[in-house]
């Protein structure tokens, strides 16, 4: 009885690969089309697409988190139509196509991976990323001395991460260098001075010293936990989905709309749904 699933040669596998991308291009160009394109389509630029590319990101994370084939394969496709959008909307205006973002992407992983595809040896997976450091350095024309400055580095965690991630990278990369508190003790007593603080801005100060305060308080906060191990983003996403699901509840109990219900109603609902 023959396969009824026969395996695909290599050569097979890539052909029905690049089959499936030309098709995608081709209908993202069709959707880009100034006669018979979607108006929709036609009206983004690459700022507007900038908050689907960040949701996107984020969609891939949960569906990878939950193990959900299907919904990764999905988010991935959601996800590979912003990159390819992008590319689209850059050739309509005549900057750059896919393919110079392609051929950028895989001579950047030959130029990083000389012990793959030079004749470097490297002994594991530090040497590797140290290899890699020294590669983008050389590559962005900076000297090794500049290149292993601190402050560099933390700039560009700031500056290409989201801003809960970059502040646990900025401080695990501090600590990592010296920058340590003492004691836990230390750290909980400038968090409640940090506290005092934004209470104090709250009452007399602008927006501007508010936010600053909230930021210092929010920074403090996250290297506690970084010091006990706690992801932040991890623990802030566990308490979003508690508050939606209590929600949900509530909902269950009510009669109408919420916004129809008045605090103190809502404060009765909500005490109902923690007692069950």
């Amino acid at each position: 009885m023959s396969d009824p699933h026969p395996q695909k040669t290599p050569s097979q596998a890539y052909s029905t690969v690049v089959e499936a991308l030309n098709r995608l291009i081709k209908v993202v160009a069709k959707l880009r089309s100034p006669d018979d394109g979607c108006p929709w389509d036609l009206a983004q630029t690459p700022q507007t697409l900038i908050p689907y590319i960040i949701e996107e990101a984020h969609e891939v994370v949960y569906a990878i988190r939950s193990k959900d084939n299907q919904a990764i394969v999905e988010e991935l496709g959601d996800l590979l139509l912003q990159v390819i959008l992008q590319a689209q909307i850059a050739s309509d205006e005549g900057h750059f196509s896919l393919k110079e973002v392609a051929q950028g992407i895989t001579n950047k992983l030959i130029r990083r991976h000389p012990h793959i595809f030079g004749d470097i040896e490297v002994k594991d997976k530090e040497e590797v990323s140290q290899n890699w450091e020294k590669i983008k350095a050389q590559e962005k024309g900076e000297t090794p001395e500049i290149a292993q400055l601190l402050s560099r580095k933390l700039n560009r965690y700031n500056q290409t991460l989201s801003p809960l991630m970059a502040s646990n990278k900025i401080l695990v990369k501090a600590a990592s260098a010296g920058f340590e508190w003492e004691t836990v003790d230390g750290i909980l007593r400038k968090f409640t001075e940090e506290l005092g603080g934004f209470k104090q801005v709250l009452e007399v100060e602008d927006k501007a010293h508010q936010e600053a305060k909230l930021g210092d308080l929010l920074f403090i906060l996250v290297d506690i936990a970084r010091l006990y191990g706690l992801s932040p983003s991890e623990a802030l996403q566990g308490t979003n989905e508690k508050f939606i699901q209590r929600l949900s509840i509530i909902e269950t109990f009510a009669d109408r709309s919420l916004t129809d219900y008045t605090v103190n109603e809502l404060k009765i609902l909500w005490q109902k749904q923690k007692n069950t």
